[in-house]
């Protein structure tokens, strides 16, 4: 409904409010609606391969090396005398197939030089992809 003021030329006011971008908007917000409802609730059924172990899992061997309070080296509970004897021990383990895990547990009296020791000659012999520091929980206080 227009209204005029005065005169009834090209200056006339037009007093109705423009509905026109408002309607734009709201079909556009109404077809992005209908088109994002049915991508939330898809589902896609897919047949996933069932898996099928070839041969049942074996417990890994595991060596225990303990380091005990007066810095000696124990392998599986059997105190070794000397580097050599600990290289000879890691080396056979090294060539053993499957490989074992070695478990190091320091005892927290011990210095780290036995520590590195140890940490250095199994690196030093390709043993560091099954190696393990165990028992740390001694150390929190």
């Amino acid at each position: 409904m227009a209204m005029n003021v005065g005169s009834s030329g090209e200056d006339d006011l037009m007093m109705e409010i423009n509905t026109t971008p408002l309607i734009d908007v709201m079909l556009v917000m109404l077809i992005m609606l209908i088109i994002t409802i049915p991508i939330q609730t898809h589902a896609v059924k897919l047949d996933m391969p069932q898996n099928t172990p070839s041969k049942p899992l074996a417990k890994p061997v595991v060596v225990q090396i303990d380091i005990a309070p007066d810095n000696g080296v124990l392998w599986n509970g059997e105190r070794l005398a000397n580097r050599e004897a600990l290289e000879a021990k890691l080396s056979a383990a090294g060539k053993a197939e499957p490989q074992p895990e070695l478990h190091i547990k320091p005892n927290k009296d011990a210095t780290y030089a036995p520590v590195a020791m140890v940490l250095a000659e199994s690196q030093r012999l390709g043993l560091t992809t099954k190696l393990g520091i165990v028992g740390s929980e001694q150390f929190l206080q």
